[in-house]
């Protein structure tokens, strides 16, 4: 699920042997092993060294010699790290004023530094590791991976390595058997004795549910305004996601986890400095630590059977705790109003079997003017749902405690949360919101800066139409439906960007919301453009895919700037969407027709 990350809209990876052996290694039936092996021989998806190479339209060469030990970060899966140049990347990352990677601090915050005090006294500043996660669904499922974190964690404990009292720890992997494999190779001593605990199965820190810091660290981070970090074995790291108050969050592999929490900080060159000092005041660096390929192989083949899997997955439905979800009968949903978790979603609201025209978008008002890089985690987050948001305010009035709030990626089934949600990433940052870090914008009519939801419900309670401008890669990141889906409740229809990622626009399309697409070497900055504006956008029935569009922009001093631009409709199929006001209309009108 990971193919979005890196622009595509899936990875494709024949089967070879190794496919197979590890079919057999996780307790698979060896019918359906073979059945597997013979169907895919019977394809041409079978590889082997024989096997001729597959015509691609363009071959990419990768030198595996080249390949180095990396991390991603600070607030983007893609922007790989080499680990020996971690350190000094960190130390330029904060005062670059770079959108994806910097974090802008002035020289008087850069010497900013907190203090911890719990009983005791300890200072917090930049770089300090707050958050150390061995998780995800997809790390966790690498053996190797796994226990070369149990191994580094101890080879740590026995030379009398600690993690700093500020690093939150936890492990939490995607499935039963790692605990099993890891406890039968004697290494889950280890990682509890460093506090990677157990913590459950499935998604937490990836998602944003590593639950609070500790108060007196958060209070420290909070006081002296801290770029501290996460380090995590997870799939995503976008602003916002995975904790609040963490702004630079690093993804690496399981081992580096470890050590990363045993060095207590980012802002090392972990190949050349030491993690820490033995029990004899001796300097310990990760060459100490790592285990050698055949360690983990050794330890792959005597923890790692077959019957572990069948023993683990015979039972896995056997759980009562499915079976006591109280359920009525019936072939449809019974929908609950008072359900804070589901809800019936508005979008087949007042939708009639008459398809209306096309027309101009007149009087628009700018709801949110965005700059780069804007990615889907921004528009729609994943993470942890704060108390005075609007989506915090909606549980608390609906009577949930804030210690039930759980996530926005929880709560995807309520349209309520994830309209109120729209852009209220902690991290997002809109033009319009005079300074406000989050949701926030300006409410034209008044000049009022108020959350995005609120300003919404205001502009269409008066039958205002709404726009976004963006700048380059608009709506990167994951392929989230409810980045598109969102926009559209927000009463948003249309956004004007430099660029936009490719599934994003398609699915702004679906919800019937118009990507257009400032021409060569225009943007909202280069057109004098900063939101305060009264758009009209030139549109009507005789609209075509990858069209012109004209677009008027009246100043409030009533200056016109006329522009033109791309519209990013690409197809005749799409036109028919937004013309039907997205997919989901146009698919019930033609099942409609068709009964």
């Amino acid at each position: 699920n990971m193919a979005p990350e890196y622009g595509a809209t899936m990875g494709f990876f024949p089967v070879d042997d190794e496919t197979i052996r590890y079919m057999e290694r996780t307790g698979r039936d060896a019918q359906n092993t073979e059945l597997v092996r013979e169907y895919m021989k019977a394809q041409g998806l079978y590889r082997t060294d024989d096997t001729p190479d597959p015509v691609f339209t363009e071959t990419l060469e990768l030198d595996l010699g080249t390949v180095q030990t990396s991390l991603a970060g600070p607030k983007r899966p893609q922007d790989r790290i080499v680990l020996s140049h971690l350190k000094e990347t960190f130390q330029n990352s904060l005062t670059s004023d770079d959108q994806t990677m910097g974090f802008n601090l002035t020289q008087e915050k850069l010497a900013s530094k907190g203090l911890i005090k719990n009983g005791t006294t300890q200072e917090l500043k930049h770089g300090d590791v707050v958050i150390a996660a061995i998780t995800s669904c997809t790390n966790t499922s690498n053996p190797s991976v796994m226990l070369g974190a149990g191994l580094v964690a101890k080879h740590a404990v026995e030379k009398g390595l600690k993690v700093p009292s500020y690093v939150k720890t936890s492990l939490a992997p995607g499935s039963r058997v790692v605990t099993d494999y890891l406890d039968e190779a004697g290494l889950t001593p280890y990682l509890d004795q460093l506090g990677f605990n157990l913590v459950g199965y499935g998604c937490t820190t990836c998602i944003g549910n590593s639950g609070p810091l500790p108060a007196p660290v958060e209070t420290a981070i909070r006081e002296g305004d801290l770029v501290v970090a996460g380090v995590l074995s997870g799939n995503r790291n976008f602003e916002g996601r995975i904790h609040p108050w963490v702004k630079a969050n690093f993804l690496a592999s399981p081992p580096l986890v470890v050590a990363y929490a045993i060095a207590g900080r980012v802002d090392i060159d972990l190949e050349h400095e030491p993690l820490g000092q033995d029990k004899d005041g001796n300097d310990v660096y990760l060459k100490d630590l790592w285990p050698s390929s055949a360690e983990i192989r050794g330890m792959m083949d005597e923890a790692i059977r077959p019957d572990v899997f069948n023993r683990l997955y015979a039972d896995v439905f056997d759980s009562e705790a499915w079976d006591t979800i109280p359920v009525t009968g019936g072939q449809l949903y019974e929908w609950k109003e008072e359900s804070t978790y589901i809800q019936e979603p508005p979008f087949f609201t007042g939708l009639t079997q008459e398809v209306n025209p096309i027309t101009p978008i007149e009087g628009a008002r700018v709801l949110v003017h965005a700059g780069d890089s804007i990615t889907t985690d921004h528009i729609s987050p994943a993470g942890n749902i704060k108390t005075d948001s609007p989506v915090g305010q909606y549980l608390t009035e609906a009577g949930v405690q804030v210690s039930e709030f759980n996530s926005y990626g929880s709560r995807r089934g309520n349209d309520r949360v994830m309209t109120r949600g729209t852009f209220a990433n902690v991290r997002f940052q809109n033009r319009l919101g005079q300074g406000q870090e989050g949701g926030y914008t300006t409410y034209h009519p008044t000049g009022d800066v108020t959350s995005i939801y609120e300003a919404s419900m205001k502009y269409q309670e008066a039958g205002t139409r709404l726009i976004a401008l963006a700048g380059t890669e608009y709506g990167t990141g994951s392929s989230r439906d409810w980045a598109a889906k969102g926009t559209l409740l927000l009463g948003v229809k249309a956004v004007i960007a430099t660029s936009f990622e490719r599934i994003h626009r398609s699915n702004l399309v679906g919800m019937g919301v118009l990507p257009l697409q400032f021409a060569e070497g225009e943007s909202s900055d280069a057109l004098g453009l900063d939101g305060s504006e009264t758009f009209t956008i030139h549109v009507d029935e005789s609209l075509t895919p990858r069209s012109m569009v004209k677009v008027d922009a009246v100043h409030p001093n009533g200056k016109t700037t006329s522009f033109e631009t791309l519209c990013r409709i690409d197809t005749p199929v799409e036109i028919e969407y937004y013309r039907n006001g997205g997919i989901l209309h146009k698919v019930l009108r033609d099942v409609a027709a068709e009964a």
